[in-house]
């Protein structure tokens, strides 16, 4: 059986992904901090597979995926007991918005780091969050090869999870090691930020 997926953050992002994971099959339970009637119509938009609920009936799905704003991160800490979940950050650690799109000083810490004390003992993987959300949306097989995300993460077997989820939903997959190193190259500002690359 597939696992189920809650998205905490219904921006851009967290619909996209929705949308590929609904059409790969997968239940998907939407939210966001103003509760299930603020997503009702964006879970009608996307359809069958698709379900409007709490942060907290999200956080207890068999994966989440963040996709919220950084300045909201903090509040899930209480939400669930995160021990051993699977989370999908898709987070970028954003302060500002255009035209600066200024980040937030981590300390030399990369943001899923910084996620990842939020939540204890979740098993955190970085992903979804480099390109922009409308090629994102677009289809993963391209011109004879598939769109690329990037991965990282600090527990193996996790990180084999979502990846193997990815390619489900027809992407190649670039994992870049664990979440000091890799998802610095991930996160905004970083040297992967918007890149968008076709595996032949």
């Amino acid at each position: 059986m597939k696992k189920s997926f809650g998205i905490i953050g219904s921006g851009n992002i967290g619909q996209t992904v929705a949308r590929h994971l609904v059409k790969g099959g997968y239940a998907v339970i939407m939210s966001n901090g103003r509760g299930p009637d603020a997503v009702k119509e964006i879970v009608k938009s996307i359809g069958g597979g698709a379900t409007a609920g709490s942060v907290k009936d999200a956080a207890n799905a068999d994966v989440v995926l963040l996709s919220l704003p950084w300045s909201q991160v903090s509040s899930l800490t209480a939400v669930a007991d995160w021990k051993n979940k699977i989370v999908i950050d898709a987070t970028n650690h954003f302060i500002t918005y255009a035209p600066d799109f200024q980040v937030a000083d981590l300390q030399g810490k990369s943001s899923s780091q910084v996620v990842a004390e939020q939540l204890p003992g979740a098993r955190i993987v970085k992903a979804f969050n480099t390109l922009y959300f409308k090629t994102l949306a677009q289809n993963p097989n391209q011109s004879g090869g598939k769109r690329v995300l990037f991965i990282s993460g600090d527990d193996a077997s996790a990180k084999s999870e979502v990846g193997e989820v990815i390619k489900a939903l027809g992407f190649a997959v670039v994992d870049l090691g664990d979440l000091s190193n890799g998802s610095k190259l991930q996160q905004a500002k970083g040297p992967l930020a918007t890149l968008n690359l076709i595996q032949l």
